[in-house]
């Protein structure tokens, strides 16, 4: 840069402090708090949920239902514990349709107490993706914290899932609950 050599040395130092300065702490500099706001911790499980396409046959409520896997059971519902959860989604349920997203499931890691030959004909079938196991804990985390024993789906629920730009959510409206009452109520019972 030749703004440097125009400068004296005293100059150049603080030019070069006050741009590392800028980036280093990039919120401060704005007049911001340098802490980031609090997110919800299960947002990568929800991300999971959504990329490997547990939608497809669970729905964005996990309500299940009939998807390109079969009728899916309902995840509200479900009496999984977080590690039965997290081997069902690593594993997948032999004889249904519930595939594993687990790389080496049934060969190299034993699922359900079985390998490939114990499975036979029961053998799930593999997922469209592999996961890796911290996005399987995430995404058993994301189950339970904002699916499992909620009840009906409801307009709140699905404007976090979706955004409120969402149109899918309209179906929830006419349901009884307006937009304005949404954000009161979160669908979960306590």
């Amino acid at each position: 840069m030749m703004i440097f050599n125009r400068l004296p040395a005293a100059a150049n130092m603080l030019l070069v402090s006050v741009v590392a300065l800028n980036f280093s702490m990039p919120a401060a500099a704005y007049g911001q708090s340098a802490q980031a706001p609090a997110s919800d911790p299960t947002n990568a499980g929800k991300a999971v949920f959504s990329k490997a396409n547990c939608m497809g046959c669970h729905k964005w409520h996990g309500n299940g239902g009939g998807g390109y896997g079969g009728d899916a059971l309902s995840l509200r519902k479900t009496e999984l514990t977080r590690d039965q959860i997290i081997e069902t989604v690593g594993c997948g349920r032999p004889g249904t349709g519930m595939p594993f997203f687990i790389r080496g499931a049934y060969d190299e890691v034993k699922c359900h107490g079985m390998n490939r030959q114990d499975a036979g004909a029961q053998m799930p079938p593999e997922g469209g993706t592999f996961l890796r196991p911290k996005d399987i804990e995430a995404v058993a985390d994301y189950v339970i914290a904002h699916i499992k024993g909620a009840g009906e789906p409801t307009y709140a629920e699905c404007v976090a899932f979706f955004s409120n730009t969402s149109r899918v959510c309209d179906v929830y409206k006419t349901q009884g609950q307006k937009p304005d009452d949404a954000t009161a109520s979160t669908g979960k019972s306590q």
